[in-house]
């Protein structure tokens, strides 16, 4: 029933940005352009809302013939809104004296600027090398790949060697990938811009490969600049029939940002983290020229791990050695979000005993100042 009603919804928004857009092309004479460009906003809103319900039905939609029809539509009237959005920004000549000289264009940009802004790290993350257990070889990788170029510039000048302009961490989830950028947020000196697909994506036609480039823009501007790109093959997956067509502009935008072209790429690099490295484009990996793998962490690493998690426990627990290494035998295979899951839950094992106990009994303990109080402990009777 939902299918329908998303057909049916998607249809009366489609007549209702024809119609608008009609009446828009029916001004033809310059004079009206205020209204004719109204009208073309108007219809293109239309359009944009229109396609979103398309969207929508055709996720629904389990006929596959009926798919293919909704698609249909949907690729025309997006031609349609794309054919509006360059009238829109090529308006008659008659007109475009009476328009200040890139009013629009600069409130659009400007606007775009300040939501790239908010994803500049201002305070550092304060996590340093020595709070990430493990890893050694990736910590050793990063402070050659990144903190070296940026903080000792005069290496990397006249001897052949040329720093990064794209590295990828990739690994299993919860290896501590997104832990790592952060310390490299704190050790480096520059500028560290922390972006998601979400912070790329608009629902507006167009719109997003503008913030994938003025991302970099505003990179080159406070250069030293390091880009990381959590999660970067939620944008940036291989290429097929079945891409949107955004999508696959986004995509091309990212490549070319990439490269540097019409643009120089020094003081620039790009940090991407992903757990699926073999659904990101091929274009974009080789782009990414130096790739290091963060692993599930070893016995060592997992040791260290539960220490530094035990010891934010309130108490502290006592283990003795054995039960500790006991801890650090059966987490085998977790990754370093897993443990930290796995202490949650148990300091969460005192709260479901005062839940669940239906009596208590009282006893006698030291608190903090080594004062003995009396205290009620859960039990359940005998």
């Amino acid at each position: 029933m939902a299918t329908v009603d998303f057909k049916a919804k998607a249809i009366e928004k489609a007549r209702i940005a024809t119609e608008l857009d009609k009446e828009a092309t029916a001004l033809k004479d310059p004079v009206d352009w205020e209204k004719q460009r109204d009208k073309y906003e108007e219809a293109l809103h239309a359009y944009r809302t229109c396609l979103d319900t398309f969207m929508t039905a055709m996720k629904w939609e389990k006929n596959p013939n009926i798919t293919a029809q909704l698609r249909k539509f949907a690729k025309e009237y997006m031609e349609r809104a794309e054919k509006i959005q360059e009238i829109l920004k090529d308006p008659p000549k008659a007109k475009k004296a009476a328009v200040p000289a890139g009013g629009d264009s600069e409130k659009e940009k400007s606007r775009m600027r300040d939501a790239i802004q908010s994803a500049i790290v201002q305070e550092k993350p304060n996590v340093r090398w020595e709070d990430i257990a493990g890893l050694e070889q990736a910590k050793e990788a990063l402070k050659e790949a990144v903190i070296l170029p940026i903080n000792f510039p005069q290496l990397f000048q006249g001897s052949g060697r040329k720093p990064w302009s794209g590295i990828m961490l990739y690994g299993p989830p919860g290896t501590g990938k997104s832990f790592l950028a952060k310390a490299v947020a704190t050790e480096a000196s520059a500028t560290f811009l922390s972006v998601s697909s979400a912070d790329l994506t608009s629902k507006w036609l167009g719109e997003s490969e503008k913030l994938v480039k003025m991302l970099f823009e505003t990179a080159r501007e406070q250069k030293p600049s390091i880009i990381f790109i959590d999660e970067i093959d939620s944008i940036a997956t291989s290429r097929n029939d079945s891409d949107s067509e955004s999508g696959r502009r986004i995509k091309t935008e990212l490549l070319v940002q990439m490269d540097g072209l019409g643009n120089s790429l020094e003081g620039l690099l790009v940090l991407c983290a992903t757990n699926l490295p073999w659904a990101i484009d091929s274009a974009v990996r080789r782009r990414c020229q130096r790739r290091i793998y963060i692993p599930l962490p070893d016995e060592r690493a997992r040791r260290r791990l539960l220490e530094i998690h035990l010891a934010k426990m309130d108490p502290k627990p006592s283990l003795e050695p054995e039960q500790l290494q006991t801890l650090v035998s059966r987490t085998e295979g977790f990754s370093g979000s897993d443990i930290a899951v796995l202490i949650r839950d148990a300091v969460m094992e005192p709260v479901r005993r005062c839940q669940d106990a239906q009596a208590f009994k009282r006893v006698m303990v030291k608190n903090a100042e080594g004062v003995e109080e009396e205290r009620l402990m859960p039990c359940s009777p005998s």
